[in-house]
């Protein structure tokens, strides 16, 4: 395609040791590595050349699909210890591929600039909530009932179109909170939700971006296959490593680690440091 911008050795040295320590992270703390992998590509393909309101979509874009085998991987591991609850899991997860659609849609015709503070704000939030979260601890059945999860699915979703997460960090309190799930489930069946709203956010990514010029080479719309391949192929088995690691390594420090990166790159994304003139 004309215009496309090729990947340099550097970029893509630095796109495997990402996925590597994302899913490291992800392995022994649970947590998803979006609010990093999606900050990383976008200084990757700005570094390139890519314009930002190329990058931060094609960032977005990629990021959706390299949830989907680590939710499916996440999906298939707590239904073996029967933690994912596959009703309220598939009625969330069809509203919200829905609404990841539209979400996605919607952000792939917003200015880049735009998204890329949105995207800073919502890391700075995740960061503040992981600095501050506490137990839950939930002794209600979740409800049975469709409607409720009819009218949290769809507007999840699109959140997670509209940013580019998998939105583990925004669904799961919800589900605890309003839906009565214990944490335990909502983990679980929040992996189930990931798996449809990463199709959904893709494919429409894909669909959104065709014939956009500027793409890095590899490109299928806004999504970059290599850069899938990149993050996937080093994320999902290093996950494994990190689960085994759990109880070896002091998970508060490796914690206190990523909330501070998340903080950084959360400020990073809003321009604050360019602003205040500061070379960081």
């Amino acid at each position: 395609m004309r215009g496309e911008k090729k990947v340099d050795i550097i970029f893509i040295v630095s796109l495997l040791l990402t996925g590597a320590v994302v899913g490291l992270a992800s392995g022994m703390l649970g947590v998803g590595g979006c609010f990093i992998m999606v900050p990383v590509q976008f200084w990757v393909l700005t570094s390139m050349g890519v314009s930002v309101d190329v990058a931060i979509k094609v960032a977005f874009g990629t990021n959706l699909l390299v949830v989907l085998p680590t939710a499916i991987s996440g999906a298939y591991s707590h239904n073996r210890k029967g933690s994912v609850l596959w009703k309220q899991g598939i009625i969330l997860g069809i509203t919200g591929l829905v609404g990841s659609v539209l979400g996605a849609t919607i952000a792939s015709n917003l200015p880049g600039g735009v998204l890329k503070i949105i995207f800073g704000i919502v890391v700075i939030l995740g960061a503040l909530r992981m600095l501050t979260a506490k137990p839950i601890k939930q002794d209600l059945e979740p409800t049975d009932r469709v409607i409720p999860y009819v009218i949290w699915g769809f507007p999840l979703g699109m959140a997670c179109g509209i940013i580019g997460i998998g939105g583990g960090v925004i669904l799961i309190p919800i589900m605890v909170v309003f839906l009565n799930f214990t944490m335990h489930k909502a983990v679980g069946t929040s992996t189930a939700l990931m798996i449809f709203t990463s199709i959904g956010g893709a494919i429409s990514y894909m669909i959104n971006g065709i014939g956009t010029v500027g793409l890095p080479d590899y490109s299928v719309g806004y999504v970059n296959l290599l850069q899938f391949i990149l993050l996937a192929g080093s994320s999902v088995p290093m996950a494994y490593v990190g689960a085994k690691l759990a109880h070896k390594i002091p998970a508060k420090q490796l914690k206190i680690i990523f909330i501070v990166v998340m903080f950084y790159m959360g400020i990073k994304m809003t321009g604050i440091f360019e602003f205040l003139n500061l070379p960081l």
